[in-house]
């Protein structure tokens, strides 16, 4: 079968079309024909290197895929066999014809959203679901998404009021992207890559201040929205990285402002959005998330997927087509 290999850590050029063999599903696992593969910027800092990964290359890269079950190995209800499903990986296989993964990754995509659309929602919009769920909106508190035109920004704005935001700004790397985040539900927008744009958004807050922060750019972008926060009752969930670092803050900072920070990573974190992608794709078939799908790439392509995300250039989720 044809699959990209990660063929060493660095540019984009060491993925790989190869012909490999096809896996066979062990105990616990099934087998997938794929229809989408999703591309993940966390996908691009692992070949990279900014990330170590296990195994080592050589190796099939990947880690979404959403298809056709086509084989199960033990222990799994055979019934799942022609179901549709999205499941996820250790970060490995899924850039392939077929993909091997755990049963107890699989989700049954609804019979009327297509493939392409279920790998635009479910891990983004899972996320999404779980950040506004742990920020405990009351209904009548400002928001802030950061990066907010694509990826999991873009599904925060699209659900926030329904979770309880009464105003929601958000930032966009640029002034078109952030017509696209009013689109989706930003009331306010900035532009992150110009300097100063927390004083502006601090000019437009007036006497009010942000309740919550949404923030996934990291670095010193972080600190320096402590300062519009809502003493005693403000809060900051961190789930991105996005300028390649963590959010510099310090316990002191937020203790001389009253704040709290939460981390949203590590295998607890993981579950919570895991179980919330059946939700989402329901979400999707009812017409109540708008999926956002940039481009679809073939396979054999899957280098210029990468540098398309690397380059800020995407709006949407980047797919291959293993059947292109």
């Amino acid at each position: 079968m044809r699959a990209i290999v990660m063929t060493a850590a660095g540019g984009a050029d060491v993925l790989v079309e190869q012909d490999v063999p096809t896996p066979t599903p062990a105990a616990g696992q099934i087998l997938v024909k794929a229809g989408a593969i999703g591309v993940h910027f966390a996908e691009t800092q692992l070949r990279s290197g900014i990330f170590p990964m296990s195994p080592t290359p050589p190796v099939v890269f990947g880690s979404e895929a959403a298809g056709t079950v086509t084989d199960a190995g033990p222990g799994v209800d055979p019934r799942l066999i022609g179901a549709r499903v999205i499941v996820t990986t250790d970060g490995t296989g899924a850039y392939a014809e077929q993909v091997v993964a755990s049963a107890a990754t699989a989700v049954r995509v609804p019979d009327d959203v297509p493939l392409t659309d279920a790998v635009a929602t479910a891990v983004p919009g899972a996320v999404a679901l779980t950040l506004l769920r742990a920020a405990a909106m009351d209904g009548h508190e400002s928001v802030l998404v950061e990066a907010a035109s694509t990826g999991v920004g873009a599904y925060l704005l699209q659900m926030a009021k329904e979770f309880g935001a009464a105003r929601v700004f958000a930032t966009a790397g640029t002034d078109t992207n952030g017509e696209r985040a009013k689109l989706l539900g930003a009331d306010e927008v900035f532009v992150h890559s110009t300097p100063g744009w927390q004083d502006a958004m601090r000019g437009v807050l007036g006497d009010t201040t942000i309740d919550v922060a949404f923030e996934s750019i990291g670095g010193e972008t972080a600190t320096g929205l402590l300062d519009a926060m809502t003493p005693l009752s403000g809060r900051m969930l961190s789930y991105g990285l996005l300028s390649g670092r963590p959010a510099a803050i310090s316990a002191q900072d937020l203790m001389f402002r009253g704040l709290t920070f939460t981390g949203c990573g590590g295998p607890a974190w993981l579950e919570r959005v895991a179980a919330a992608r059946a939700e989402i794709l329901e979400r999707v078939s009812a017409g109540s998330i708008r999926p956002l799908v940039d481009s679809v790439i073939p396979l054999a392509h899957a280098h210029l997927a990468h540098e398309k995300i690397e380059q800020r250039k995407t709006s949407g989720k980047v797919i291959l087509d293993p059947t292109a």
